[in-house]
């Protein structure tokens, strides 16, 4: 990787006699001593687009901090007009317009896609050619964007995955409460002794909304009836502001605010892929598992405190009960055969109540009986 004043030197073999920013040409003078970022990027590009304003975070905080960052973008823009209107959205510097430039360039930095960030170090201490994902996985935390400070980062993740520390999670030095539907806020420090639910979801996924339901239930059982120290945080992945609190006023828990990066760090931390999920942490802080959405679905209230043990004693106890109770009836109520199943959830036909678990369902038609329904006749 080239330093910095190789850096120099191959940018004026180029022909680049000077940069710019979006109102006037600057000397090289101007980033004599500053880390240098190159910025590969165009206006045509939406990933681009998306990155910019996360980096401009970035560039500012780091800035106000008194450190000496420089950002200077190469354009892959079609036409300078489209170029110069790019550069406006940024706060730092630009390669003068060139295309034939810019194609040289991203072969000598083995640029293969857009938007990529990269560190030249003569140190040779850059985490790899492209830092954009380090820094939309940890904002301004990620400068310097060398080995050593991935390595930090990543061990501070590790260390709140493994939990014991609920504050440590869920909250941060400018926040230190979660808030619920109605805006109050309940400190963090108040959820110590209690089984948690990280509950990743958005109103925009119908699998999330179905699961919404399922776990409303669960918690109005457990909290409001059983009185047991259960809580579920929500971490939005809502589209905006708007539908976040649309969502939240449907949930009785509580949710980390909208605009706080924890939401960002909670989804990274837990190697969140897709969503509704249910991340489970019991009252040591300490993980319980990621399968709350399967407990949940399958065993709702019943499988408190979603433990190893309790969902094997709630195994046994339907593996028993199973054992007890025919493979087949004949029932009056209805001319097919009827077969011992075992089903999530379903409505009785006789006593048109919920069932959940072992139900006597016709493979012919759509029925099931409970089984204390079944007037069992051979």
């Amino acid at each position: 990787m080239a330093g910095k004043n190789d850096l120099k030197m191959i940018l004026a073999s180029e022909g680049v006699k000077y940069l710019e920013s979006a109102s006037e040409k600057v000397p090289w003078s101007a980033i004599d001593g500053k880390t240098i970022c190159l910025f590969f990027s165009a206006s045509w590009c939406k990933p681009c687009r998306a990155f910019t304003p996360d980096l401009v975070t970035l560039y500012n905080f780091v800035k106000d901090k008194g450190e000496n960052l420089e950002v200077i973008l190469v354009s892959n823009d079609r036409d300078e007009t489209s170029y110069r209107e790019h550069l406006k959205t940024m706060p730092w510097l630009a390669i003068p317009f060139n295309l034939n430039r810019y194609k040289r360039l991203v072969r000598l930095f083995n640029i293969d896609h857009i938007p990529a960030l990269i560190s030249p170090s003569s140190e040779g201490n850059s985490v790899d050619n492209d830092v954009v994902g380090m820094v939309e996985d940890y904002g301004a935390d990620a400068f310097p964007f060398t080995t050593k400070r991935i390595r930090e980062l990543k061990a501070m993740d590790e260390r709140k995955q493994r939990g014991g520390v609920i504050e440590d999670l869920l909250a941060h030095s400018g926040r230190d409460y979660v808030i619920s539907k109605d805006g109050r806020k309940i400190l963090v420090s108040d959820l110590k002794g209690k089984t948690i639910g990280l509950y990743f979801g958005a109103h925009w996924c119908p699998p999330a909304r179905n699961f919404t339901r399922q776990l409303n239930e669960a918690y109005t059982e457990l909290v409001t009836i059983l009185n047991q120290p259960f809580e579920v945080i929500f971490v939005s992945t809502d589209r905006d502001q708007e539908e976040f609190i649309s969502n939240l006023s449907n949930m009785p828990w509580k949710a980390i605010p909208y605009e706080d990066k924890t939401r960002k760090d909670l989804k990274r931390i837990f190697n969140i892929k897709g969503i509704p999920t249910l991340i489970l942490i019991g009252p040591d802080g300490k993980i319980i598992g990621s399968n709350g959405r399967a407990i949940i679905s399958m065993y709702g209230a019943m499988a408190f405190p979603f433990t190893e043990t309790r969902i094997a004693e709630i195994e046994d106890a339907l593996r028993e009960e199973g054992e007890r109770l025919p493979s087949k009836v004949q029932d009056p109520k209805h001319i097919h055969e009827l077969k011992l199943d075992m089903a999530k959830g379903y409505i009785c036909d006789a006593c048109r109540k919920q069932g959940r678990f072992w139900t006597f369902s016709c493979t012919v038609c759509d029925y099931d009986l409970h089984p204390t329904c079944v007037e069992e006749t051979f």
